[in-house]
């Protein structure tokens, strides 16, 4: 003998009914008042779960929503900042954008050009690891150019570190401390890493042997990988080309590599 599944309402003394009967009943719907608009119709979602005033409903999904994008563009903004940590970006130049760069001359405007277009084809950049010298009179905007070009990449993932010579060398010295957390090979490797490389002052040192060959070492590296480097200084291209070696400046030059002058007066003190 065939048993048919029954469901007993607990609050009423109605006769079981099957799970069919239930479940295809007619929805029921009564008249509510909420406290703050007013009266609405409430209908019966299943058993006793009744639907709540529509229009408080409507304000908490969206107020769920506005929360939801808040935590989400507060987290991007924690994630961007954890990038701008790791980039080596000092905090003066994080807000040097391409887009605020003041293009006025031509030469400002052919180096604009150039930075935006290497932001733009970074992915091709990174194909061949073109690299580009950035060389001329101090506070024509070099720097800015370069890190606009660094937080481009940044803003679609790529990594990027920015350093000065200065700091490579110390840091490298420091890898010879008895007490080093880390090795000399371990700090080239950390200036090898990143899809683009930005090291700022060239030439500012004396140009040891020293420094000449541990560029050298991080610069070959990098060309080997085919990985990018933008190389920054006050010098002309041929004091830069005397200063790192020929070694260096040939890598530099292959795969399209260009020198772009930066030879207008100095806008320091400007929004550039």
């Amino acid at each position: 003998m065939q048993n048919a599944l029954k469901i007993i309402d607990a609050d009423t003394d109605a006769a079981p009914v099957s799970i069919a009967s239930y479940l295809n009943a007619e929805k029921k719907s009564k008249s509510e008042a909420c406290t703050k608009h007013g009266d609405f119709i409430s209908r019966n979602v299943m058993g006793s779960i009744w639907t709540k005033c529509p229009v408080c409903t409507a304000e908490s999904d969206a107020e769920k929503l506005r929360l939801d994008a808040e935590k989400t563009a507060e987290e991007s903004r924690r994630i961007w900042q954890r990038k701008l940590g790791m980039s080596g970006i000092p905090d003066r130049f994080t807000s040097r954008t391409l887009e605020t760069y003041s293009a006025k001359s031509e030469g400002q405007q052919r180096a604009l050009k150039f930075a935006s277009a290497y932001a733009e084809g970074f992915a091709e950049v990174l194909e061949t690891g073109r690299c580009a010298i950035f060389c001329g009179k101090p506070g024509t905007g070099k720097t800015h150019l370069a890190v606009g070009v660094g937080l481009k990449v940044m803003a679609r993932n790529g990594s990027v570190l920015f350093t000065t010579v200065q700091r490579m060398m110390r840091r490298v010295k420091d890898a010879w401390r008895k007490d080093s957390g880390e090795s000399e090979s371990e700090v080239i490797g950390l200036f090898v890493q990143p899809e683009l490389l930005i090291i700022d002052e060239i030439g500012v040192q004396f140009g040891s042997d020293f420094e000449k060959n541990m560029m050298f070492d991080i610069l070959n590296e990098r060309y080997e990988n085919r990985l990018p480097t933008l190389l920054l200084s006050n010098l002309t291209a041929g004091e830069v080309k005397n200063f790192l070696g020929e070694r260096v400046f040939d890598r530099l030059r292959e795969d399209g590599g260009e020198c772009v002058v930066f030879d207008w007066s100095s806008h320091r003190g400007s929004t550039a």
